[in-house]
């Protein structure tokens, strides 16, 4: 079983019946993170039609500035989520710093409700890695996925005593900065990820595709001088250890034997 730990599954498009038929041949279990409401909605059609799909609800950075003054009307939608996500901060992409006072104070809210409700968080961290352990740790957050991290390494460490998961992705087949962060996760907090469609696309031009995350499994097998069976047997361990007990996941599709 291969895991993509974070996809955008309402991203696809026309490739979207292509997408859904290779997550079905290769059995992928694909975490469909959303960036708002109507990409909540959407997904959540999609996983009618695949039995390895897990959608979740989140609030992007980006979108923050839109649902900022408007929380209220998210908290049915959070509640109805299995799992949050992708939520976070980004101080790199988003450059205008007078965005960044709502991206806090959405994450906050969507950190507040997965405190009380126990749920898993995805997270968005770029340029803000800092900010994010420091809320991690203020509310509590026992379980968090960190998603394609790409800042300082005592960050990172920070974050693994923290006991945070982080995410590797299809940058690790062309970076050598990342190649570095995969050798510090160990494979017990590691999962596979793919940010499909949009991550290879903004590496290369070209759409990801669901079975990239094999190449993923397999560039990480040569970083951890393993064979890449093993790779996605570890990252499948690691992840039924990340969701074991947890009532709001006990009716996913797959589940540890």
């Amino acid at each position: 079983m291969l895991i993509d730990a974070h996809a955008h599954l309402d991203k696809y498009g026309e490739e979207l019946h292509a997408a859904l038929e290779e997550i079905e041949k290769h059995q992928i279990l694909t975490w469909a993170v959303s960036m708002d409401l109507p990409s909540y909605q959407r997904n959540l059609e999609i996983a009618e039609r695949c039995e390895f799909i897990l959608p979740t609800f989140g609030v992007h950075p980006r979108r923050a500035p839109d649902y900022a003054d408007r929380l209220s009307e998210l908290r049915p939608w959070i509640e109805r989520s299995p799992a949050l996500g992708e939520i976070g901060l980004d101080f790199h992409w988003v450059e205008d710093s007078s965005q960044y006072p709502a991206q806090k104070k959405v994450l906050e809210y969507f950190l507040a409700a997965a405190r009380e409700q126990k749920k898993i968080v995805n997270l968005h961290t770029k340029g803000a890695e800092r900010e994010i352990l420091d809320l991690l740790e203020r509310y509590d957050i026992q379980r968090a996925i960190v998603h394609w991290y790409s800042g300082p390494l005592d960050i990172l460490r920070a974050l693994l005593d923290y006991g945070a998961y982080f995410t590797v992705g299809v940058e690790l087949l062309t970076s050598e900065e990342i190649r570095q962060i995969a050798r510090a996760v160990p494979l017990g907090r590691m999962l596979t990820e793919t940010d499909n469609p949009g991550g290879l696309k903004w590496l290369s031009g070209t759409p990801g595709m669901p079975r990239i995350i094999w190449e993923v499994a397999e560039e990480i097998a040569a970083v951890k001088q393993a064979t890449t069976e093993a790779i996605a047997q570890a990252v499948e361990k690691t992840f039924h250890r990340l969701i074991k007990d947890d009532p709001w996941l006990a009716n996913l599709r797959v589940r540890d034997s």
